[in-house]
């Protein structure tokens, strides 16, 4: 029964979307997304989402502008509904009166991208959508309210417990071999050999996040190397004719490649939950890995001396500089201006080293004449150590990296 029931539903579903795409004709997209506001049925919420979202894929840049404008200023909150439901609220505390307090409290534009997830598919046209209002809002900041509710959206449908952990090997999909090549951020990927090198050898890991409603997309990935010690260049983790080992001979575990997929997705952060499942995975199945480091680009530190009008770095002072400004150089809100800092300190993980000539590629040369940070993560000190970053800005560094930023403020 249950299959001809969904053959019966699917034949109606076909039938009523034609005929309401033959209504549709001429009406606005706010039109129809008024009549998906107020729809009832589940057929109808469904065959409205689907022309909504069409409607969309054939927008002009200025045509999507006008519609992300309609939802901003045509789906606000009522701040008057807001003021009267509070009041009667506190005069009488309720089920419904904080329930209406609730909805009057929640922009229309809210429901109305839930109302447009309800079809298959539509959750990474939504994605795509946001990354739209992202590159549209730098030009109108007006539409920032908008992005403030796609986010809170986002941030519910992509947590955590959404999410599957997935190893990337060299027997994965090609579709999404090619999609690693194609969003790896760091450190690129020139040819399918370069990627072999990366996911091959039995001392090469690579692992994504997927979502359910986006099966074929990776959101996140890590690429990690299985090594004997720390290593301070990722040229020579990257070699071409590099000497592989057992994976049972490493002690170290190097996250060298942390790589967002989603340009919709910014400001939804998986790298925290992915860097400890990985590390937790990785303690399970290898007991003789004790050590979790990054091997990371320091991205802010040309700018930095630049702007500070400090002399470019030589060799015996880049490591010192580097250390000085990853410790030291601080936004208005206290937190470290250097991007990558902040994510993998706010993550737990403590400053450890400080290596000169570790990327010498175009890029690693552009961003820091060259110098690379290892982060360590600690298992057991992951949370104190976010808890002190959080609460009181304080980083956790090796003595090593605090003297060597010591050698600069001598100098001062």
């Amino acid at each position: 029964m249950s299959f001809f029931g969904g053959l019966i539903s699917t034949v109606f579903d076909r039938r009523y979307r034609g005929a309401m795409s033959d209504d549709a004709e001429g009406r606005s997209i706010a039109e129809l997304s008024h009549d998906l506001l107020g729809s009832q049925g589940e057929v109808s919420g469904g065959t409205l989402a689907r022309l909504i979202l069409d409607r969309y894929a054939m927008m002009s840049a200025d045509e999507k502008r006008a519609f992300f404008e309609f939802m901003t200023h045509g789906l606000e909150i009522d701040p008057q509904a807001v003021t009267d439901t509070l009041q009667t609220y506190r005069d009488a505390p309720s089920k419904s009166s904080y329930r209406a307090f609730a909805e009057a409290c929640e922009p229309k534009r809210q429901e109305l991208i839930r109302r447009l997830n309800q079809v298959p598919g539509a959750t990474a046209r939504l994605v795509a959508m946001r990354q739209d209002l992202l590159q549209l809002r730098r030009e109108y900041p007006a539409l920032e309210p908008l992005d403030v509710d796609f986010q809170h959206l986002f941030s519910s449908w992509f947590n955590r417990g959404f999410l599957v952990l997935r190893p990337i090997n060299w027997s994965s999909p090609a579709d999404i071999l090619e999609k690693i090549i194609a969003y790896e951020a760091v450190h690129a990927i020139d040819s399918w050999d370069d990627l072999r090198r990366r996911l091959q050898p039995n001392d090469r890991r690579c692992f994504a996040f997927f979502h359910l409603a986006m099966a074929g997309e990776p959101l996140i990935f890590v690429e990690v190397a299985l090594t004997k010690g720390i290593p301070n260049s990722v040229q020579d983790l990257l070699a071409d004719g590099r000497d592989a080992i057992e994976a049972e001979q490493a002690d170290t575990a190097v996250f060298y490649s942390i790589s967002n997929c989603q340009a919709g997705l910014a400001g939804i952060s998986f790298g925290n939950s992915l860097i400890k499942q990985v590390a937790a995975d990785l303690s399970r199945d290898l007991p003789g890995v004790k050590n979790f480091v990054t091997l990371s680009p320091i991205p802010g530190l040309n700018k930095w001396l630049a702007q500070s009008e400090l002399p470019a770095a030589t060799k015996d002072t880049q490591r010192a500089l580097a250390a000085h400004y990853l410790l030291e150089a601080k936004r208005p809100d206290g937190m470290p201006v250097d991007p990558v800092a902040r994510f993998h300190l706010g993550n737990g993980a403590a400053l450890h080293a400080v290596h000169a000539d570790a990327d010498t590629s175009a890029n690693g040369i552009a961003q820091s004449g060259g110098a690379m940070v290892n982060y360590l993560y600690d298992l057991g000190q992951i949370t104190f150590n976010h808890e002190r970053f959080v609460t009181d800005k304080t980083v956790t560094a090796s003595s090593e990296v605090r003297a060597l930023s010591a050698m600069m403020d001598s100098k001062a």
